[in-house]
């Protein structure tokens, strides 16, 4: 047994089997559009490893669309019909 693991049973954490990780994996790994290879043969550094990937690309996508926001917003008049759209829909 692993030293990881007998500190969490040493501790009263509740213990993840092999099975239910490879589970955990497997639903990760279908959750990543297109990143990687939906073989099942992938191993799980790469499942998360791509995981942390797509997370990063995704926090650049919202940070560049917050920035888009910004710009929008400041380009239009605060009593305008477009600006109480706009302020409705992040609302």
């Amino acid at each position: 047994m692993s030293s990881r693991r007998s500190r969490s049973r040493q501790s009263g954490e509740s213990m993840i089997t092999d099975t239910q990780m490879a589970d955990l994996i497997s639903k990760l790994q279908q959750l990543i559009p297109n990143h990687m290879t939906k073989s099942s043969k992938i191993s799980a550094s790469k499942v998360l490893q791509e995981t942390c990937n797509y997370i990063r690309s995704l926090q650049r996508e919202v940070d560049d669309l917050s920035e888009k926001l910004s710009e929008l917003l400041e380009s239009t008049d605060n009593n305008s019909a477009q600006a109480a759209i706009i302020k409705s829909l992040i609302m």
